[in-house]
C-alpha cells in the first residue's frame, strides 16, 4: 500500500486517497468535507465519466430526443438552439439518464440489446477515469497547488477488476498512487439503501455476466417477453442482488489492496483531524 502503517500516514507531505463502496454510505460526504478544508482535490470518477468519456453519448441521446419534436428539428437542423449536458458532482443525472433502463419502451424502457451496449459504453468510460487518476494528482499539484488528493469513485468500480490478481491493471495502477479505502455498510445500511432505491429507482451499471443472468431470471420467473418488462420493476427487483453480488468483491478489494472503515465512522467525521485519527485507526487495524 502506499501508506503501509500509521506512522507512514501520519509523516506523509501528500496525502493520497480513494474511496470506494455502495453508492450512499459516505464517499461524496466525506470527500466534500475534505475539500472545503482547501487543501484537498476532489477527482470525482462519475464526474470525469459524463464529461470526458460520455459526453458526446449523452448530448447525442437528449439531440435524438429532440429530433423527433419538429419544431426543435428545425431549430437544431440551423444551428439555432444548443443542447447540452448541466452535468455537475452534485447533478449526475445526465449519466444515469442515458445508461437507461431495459423494458418496455412505452414505460421508458431500452431494448436489452441497446441497453447492453450502453451498459460496455459506460464500462469503457469508467476504466479510462480511473486510470486518469494519477494524472489528477499530478495536475492538482502542478496546476493547483493542492497537497492532498481524493478520488470519489462509483459503486461499480468492482465490476470491472479481479481483486484476487495482483497484476490487475486497474487496481495495480490505482494502489500505486493512493491509498485505497473501503467504506463498508452494516446490514442496516443495506436495509436502507434498499428502501431509498426502492423509492425512487435509478439506473446502475452492471458486470455482464451478472447481467445476463438476473436478466434472464427475471424473464423466467416473471414469465414475460422483453417487451413486456417493467423498467422501474426490474430494476428494483434486482437491486438486491446487486448488492450482494458487489458486497464480497469490494471485501477483496480492501483485504488485498487497501483498508477498511465504516459507514457510521464516516458519517461521525466532523473535520480533516477526524479524518486522520480514523485513518490511522483503520492502519493499526489492518496491521
Amino acid at each position: 500500500m502506499l501508506y503501509p502503517t500509521a506512522e507512514d500516514w501520519r509523516a506523509a507531505a501528500r496525502k493520497r486517497v480513494l474511496f470506494f463502496g455502495m453508492s450512499g454510505l459516505g464517499k461524496t460526504y466525506v470527500s466534500n468535507m475534505l475539500r472545503a478544508t482547501g487543501d484537498w482535490f476532489h477527482y470525482s470518477i462519475d464526474y470525469r465519466i459524463g464529461t470526458r468519456y460520455m459526453g458526446e453519448y449523452i448530448t447525442d441521446n437528449a439531440k435524438a430526443e429532440a429530433m423527433k419534436v419538429p419544431f426543435l428539428r428545425d431549430l437544431l437542423l440551423s444551428d439555432s438552439i444548443y443542447i447540452g449536458s448541466n452535468i455537475s458532482f452534485d447533478n449526475l443525472t445526465p449519466v444515469s439518464t442515458y445508461l437507461g433502463k431495459p423494458g418496455n419502451p412505452d414505460l421508458g424502457g431500452l431494448p436489452i440489446a441497446e441497453y447492453r451496449r450502453r451498459q460496455e459504453q459506460f464500462r469503457l468510460a469508467e476504466v479510462h477515469a480511473l486510470l486518469d487518476t494519477e494524472y489528477f494528482i499530478d495536475r492538482a499539484e502542478r496546476l493547483y497547488g493542492y497537497p492532498h488528493f481524493i478520488c470519489d469513485t462509483g459503486g461499480s468500480i468492482c465490476e470491472w477488476i479481479d481483486p484476487a490478481n495482483p497484476d490487475d491493471p486497474v487496481l495495480s495502477e490505482l494502489a500505486k498512487s493512493t491509498l485505497m479505502i473501503w467504506i463498508k455498510g452494516d446490514e442496516a445500511h443495506t436495509a436502507e439503501l434498499i428502501r431509498r432505491f426502492d423509492r425512487a429507482p435509478k439506473p446502475m451499471s452492471y458486470q455482464p455476466e451478472f447481467l445476463s443472468r438476473v436478466w434472464d431470471q427475471y424473464l423466467s420467473e416473471k414469465n414475460l417477453t422483453e417487451a413486456e418488462v417493467d423498467p422501474d420493476n426490474f430494476i428494483r427487483w434486482t437491486y438486491a442482488q446487486a448488492l450482494a453480488h458487489r458486497q464480497p468483491r469490494y471485501a477483496a478489494m480492501a483485504d488485498r489492496w487497501g483498508i477498511t472503515v465504516t459507514a457510521d465512522e464516516i458519517a461521525g467525521l466532523r473535520d480533516s483531524r477526524d479524518f486522520d485519527a480514523l485513518i490511522v485507526k483503520a492502519l493499526n487495524r489492518r496491521g
